[in-house]
C-alpha cells in the first residue's frame, strides 16, 4: 500500500472517508495535511505518506476474524471504511448489533439529521407535554421553534430563546441530542463539535452513534448473545422502548450471518 499526494481512486476516498474529509478519491493538499495530523497524533513518522504501517493502523485487521468485506452490498462503502475508528468494535456480535440499531435509527444509514417538522397534530402527539393545544398551532411546522421549545434547559442547553434546542437537535445514525453530549463527543473526536455542530451528521454519523453506545453501556449488553431476547434488550437501550423491534431483529440477523 502506498498513497500520497496526487495518488487517485477508491483507496483514496477510503482513507479520506476514515480521516473525516470530503472523499473525492483525489489525494491533495488537504489530505496530505490531515493525514501528517493523524500520523503525529498516533506516533507514526508524519510524512503525509501512507504506506502500509499507516494503512494498517487506520484500518486495524480483527483479530476475532470478522471480515468487513462481507458487508458490501448491504451496508454502504463509507459506513464499512469507520467501523474500524469505533474501538469497542471487537467481535462479530457487537458489530451485528451495532449496525442493526444504526441501519433501523438511520432509515437504511440515510436519515443523519432529526426531523422537526411537525404539524399541529403532531406535536399534539407526540410532545403533548410542551405543545398543549392551542399553542401547538403556533409551533407547527417550524423545526427551528419546536426544537427550541422541546430541548430547553437541559443536556447542557439554554433556555428556548437561546435556540440551543435546535441547534444541538439529534444528528449522527442514532441521534447525537443536547449541547452537553455535542461537547463530550468533540472531546472523543477531538473537533470542536459545539460551534460546529453539523459536524456529527456530516462527518461523524457513525463514531457519534459508537459514542452513544459507549456512554450508556450498551456493548456489554450486546455481549449477552445473539438471542431475541439480547435484542430486545439493546433496542429498549437505544430506543426507550421497542419502536421497530422487528426491524431490528431481522437486520441483526442479517449481519450477524454475513459476519459469522
Amino acid at each position: 500500500m502506498l498513497l500520497k499526494k496526487g495518488s487517485t481512486g477508491d483507496d483514496v476516498k477510503k482513507l479520506q472517508t476514515r480521516l473525516a474529509l470530503t472523499a473525492d478519491g483525489i489525494f491533495g493538499s488537504g489530505t496530505e495535511a490531515s493525514v501528517k495530523t493523524w500520523q503525529s497524533q498516533n506516533g507514526l513518522t508524519a510524512d503525509g505518506i501512507v504506506g502500509d504501517a499507516t494503512w494498517a493502523t487506520l484500518f486495524p485487521v480483527s483479530s476475532t476474524g470478522v471480515n468487513l468485506d462481507n458487508l458490501k452490498g448491504h451496508v454502504p462503502d463509507e459506513v464499512i471504511a469507520q467501523i474500524p475508528s469505533i474501538a469497542a468494535i471487537t467481535n462479530a456480535l457487537r458489530l451485528a448489533h451495532f449496525l442493526a440499531q444504526c441501519a433501523h435509527e438511520s432509515g437504511g444509514f440515510k436519515v443523519v439529521y432529526e426531523n422537526l417538522n411537525y404539524s399541529a397534530d403532531g406535536l399534539k402527539a407526540t410532545f403533548p407535554k410542551y405543545f398543549p393545544e392551542p399553542l401547538n398551532e403556533t409551533y407547527a411546522r417550524n423545526p427551528a421553534k419546536i426544537g427550541a421549545r422541546v430541548y430547553a434547559d437541559r443536556m447542557g442547553n439554554g433556555d428556548e430563546a437561546s435556540g440551543d434546542g435546535y441547534t444541538f437537535r439529534g444528528r449522527g445514525y442514532i441521534q447525537l441530542t443536547g449541547k452537553l453530549n455535542y461537547a463530550s463527543f468533540g472531546k472523543e473526536v477531538n473537533k470542536d463539535t459545539v460551534a460546529n455542530p453539523d459536524l456529527v451528521a456530516t462527518q461523524y454519523p457513525l463514531a457519534s452513534a459508537g459514542f452513544f453506545f459507549d456512554s450508556n453501556n450498551i456493548w456489554t449488553v450486546c455481549d449477552g448473545g445473539s438471542t431475541d431476547t439480547v435484542i430486545t434488550s439493546v433496542t429498549k437501550k437505544v430506543n426507550g422502548g421497542t419502536n421497530g423491534l422487528d426491524d431490528r431483529t431481522k437486520l441483526f440477523k442479517e449481519y450477524y450471518a454475513l459476519l459469522s
